[in-house]
């Protein structure tokens, strides 16, 4: 993806285009372009037979979105990271929008990626929710990791996809908390403290046992290596952990869900 958006520059460049002006002629916005030109973003078939015929590229951009890797089909930083969750041995997540990637449904995955704004297209939706289940194999290994999770209840509670779906996932969460090396928390509403009020993060550590840290927001991601900024990190999950239901007792919480079901 990186290499397309790099001859989608070159090619920028040479019909005398700033990415704004580029961005005006096909209806897209200076950010989309320069998205694309970085590799952070994929360049969508229908856009890039509009730029081939406005660029005289002569086809090339088209021919290089059919024929792209799948692994380009993700933006760098998601690439990056998968890498390294492949490989890990230990995981720790605090979530407070959706439920982990390595925990979700098939269901629930394609309602989180219909959910996104801009849209995606229905073979866009269908490619990224069959990566995301393909990366829960990473659970199944030999020689899985240590996984840990916080996620605050308000996510729980959320039906996101429909009833039928939410019933679907309450019960996969409660298949999943018996996992070996798997442990599954709850932060309730009813806490007065917060130890990550700044946002959702991963930790991580690699076979080399390097520390690491992730976290998304709107406008990207990033990485975190400092060890320094790492252990900040690992302080608020530590907290988190302290703070959050036990693990029996957030299987106590699916249990009583499912009921009401």
């Amino acid at each position: 993806m990186k290499m397309l958006g790099a001859q989608l520059a070159a090619l920028r460049r040479a019909a005398g285009h700033t990415q704004r002006s580029l961005g005006e002629r096909v209806a897209a916005d200076e950010e989309t372009i320069a998205s694309i030109e970085q590799g952070r973003r994929p360049l969508k078939a229908d856009l890039a037979e509009v730029l081939d015929a406005l660029l005289d590229a002569k086809g090339a951009l088209t021919a290089g979105v059919e024929n792209l890797p799948e692994i380009d089909l993700f933006p760098l930083w998601a690439e990056e990271f998968m890498d390294q969750e492949r490989e890990a041995i230990a995981l720790s997540l605090y979530g407070n929008q959706v439920l982990p990637g390595l925990l979700q449904t098939e269901a629930y995955a394609r309602a989180v990626f219909r959910s996104r704004v801009p849209v995606y297209d229905e073979d866009e939706i269908e490619t990224f929710t069959a990566a995301r289940i393909e990366r829960q194999a990473i659970l199944r290994r030999k020689a899985p990791p240590t996984v840990s999770y916080v996620v605050w209840e308000p996510v729980l509670r959320f039906p996101l996809g429909g009833r039928e779906v939410y019933k679907e996932q309450l019960h996969h969460l409660r298949v999943a908390s018996e996992r070996p090396g798997l442990t599954l928390q709850f932060l309730p509403l009813d806490r007065v403290t917060h130890a990550a009020l700044d946002g959702p993060f991963v930790l991580m550590e690699t076979p080399d046992h390097q520390h690491l840290a992730y976290a998304e927001t709107q406008r990207g991601s990033q990485w975190v290596s400092d060890p320094d900024d790492v252990s900040i990190l690992a302080r608020r999950y530590a907290m988190l952990r302290a703070q959050a239901l036990t693990p029996e007792d957030s299987q106590g919480l699916l249990d009583h869900l499912l009921g009401e079901q």
